[in-house]
């Protein structure tokens, strides 16, 4: 063995016995790192496992308190029961070790999301290393990975959707992996909405029904799976939505200003973003007939679908924006020579505003402003990305980047 190779694994070596030491400590103090929305997860699985009620608060809030969550309030997972089986294997372990398989399970997600982005999305295998800076630097990501939030699972499902489209065309049997990629973005549909109305459009337009057939009966398998332990799973989760509906959330949306304008009690106004996310998909789509392309815009079809989600897009569910935000640094670095002005739309200024939202969003969260001041970010991206491509579009000749199908996986 080569001294560099001998000098790396030392390097490991130490490395784990650190970690080892890391972890060991955080297994016997619960006040260092204590559960924050993880509980909810975990709660749910322990409860469904058991042949429980896991939206039954009275159950829930002894579970998550012996846990170590301070709370005098049972946390609700309020995803549709077809997200259990992606936290059942939470329930098999006691609640430290299943926070720390969690956020490891997470880490790994979150990592695996970004080099798969930067490759898909044009960006040099060399330099896949920023992908990962990038992806980890974003505070979103920050704010999933330490609250114990399931956004991550969601940016997965789109990840593997865009490998499964790249390789589609040259064997439509990908189509069925693609479709049961979806019941991960399924974990919160609503704030993906418009890539269930592209799927439909795809099925209808280019014969894509795969997408659709392996949708469903993923979908199905996950929604009967929870039943095997407690068959009355789906009633009870009705039951607890109507007691606490969405309308009860002043979650940072659109909708919810509306609300504050005229009238809380106006619980429709919170769909009103809905209606022209959808009539801007009808034009867009229109417009791009015969050369849509998934890989190119499924970041746009993410960002405008979270910017008019009715309800949800918290913080942490901002990892959604991953793609558009890649997508955008991507360009940028691929003409940063060519183009060194900072007028709006250039890579010097969407680069910049990039930056400034990230750090907008830090400083917001060291002084606790709560999570409906959020509502702003995704507009910010939306305008950012919206002069980017304004700007590539008019500059053809020099916003030339690596074409995001061609690169090797």
């Amino acid at each position: 063995m080569t001294s560099r190779n001998v000098l790396m694994l030392a390097v490991l070596a130490v490395t784990g016995v650190l970690l080892a030491g890391q972890v060991r400590q955080l297994l016997a103090d619960p006040t260092v790192w204590p559960p924050d929305d993880f509980v909810e997860y975990w709660a749910a699985a322990k409860l469904t496992l058991a042949g429980q009620n896991p939206f039954d608060e009275s159950r829930l809030l002894p579970l998550q308190q012996a846990a170590g969550r301070d709370t005098n309030e049972a946390i609700m997972m309020w995803n549709p029961p077809w997200a259990l089986p992606a936290v059942l294997p939470l329930g098999l372990f006691p609640a430290r070790e299943a926070q720390l398989l969690w956020l490891l399970v997470n880490l790994a997600v979150a990592g695996f999301c970004a080099d798969r982005l930067w490759l898909l999305l044009g960006g040099a295998r060399e330099r896949r290393w920023v992908g990962w800076a990038l992806a980890f630097a974003f505070m979103p990501t920050a704010f999933a990975l330490h609250s114990g939030q399931i956004g991550p699972f969601l940016l997965l499902g789109v990840v593997l959707v865009l490998e499964c489209a790249r390789r589609w065309d040259r064997d439509r049997r990908w189509e069925y992996a693609a479709g049961a990629a979806t019941v991960l973005v399924a974990i919160k549909p609503h704030l993906a909405y418009l890539l269930w109305a592209g799927i439909a459009v795809d099925a209808v337009a280019r014969g894509r029904w795969r997408v659709l057939v392996g949708g469903a009966l993923t979908g199905l398998a996950c929604a009967l799976l929870p039943l095997a332990f407690n068959p009355h799973v789906w009633h009870q989760y009705a039951d607890a939505m109507g007691i606490r509906p969405p309308a009860q959330w002043a979650s940072p949306t659109l909708g919810t200003l509306l609300r504050i304008a005229f009238g809380p009690e106006l619980f429709r106004l919170q769909f009103v973003s809905v209606a022209f996310g959808l009539g801007w998909f009808a034009w867009f789509r229109w417009h791009k007939g015969a050369h849509w392309n998934w890989t190119e815009q499924l970041p746009l079809l993410l960002l405008v679908s979270f910017v008019t989600a009715p309800y949800g897009a918290w913080p942490f569910d901002m990892v959604l924006l991953l793609p558009a935000v890649f997508a955008m640094v991507l360009k940028s670095l691929a003409v940063w020579r060519l183009d060194v002005g900072d007028a709006p739309g250039s890579p010097r200024f969407t680069v910049v505003g990039l930056v400034l939202v990230n750090l907008g969003c830090l400083l917001m969260n060291l002084f606790q402003t709560g999570s409906f001041w959020f509502v702003w970010v995704s507009p910010a991206v939306l305008a950012l990305y919206a002069l980017h491509m304004k700007r590539s579009c008019i500059e053809q000749g020099a916003y030339a980047p690596r074409s995001p199908v061609a690169v090797s996986a």
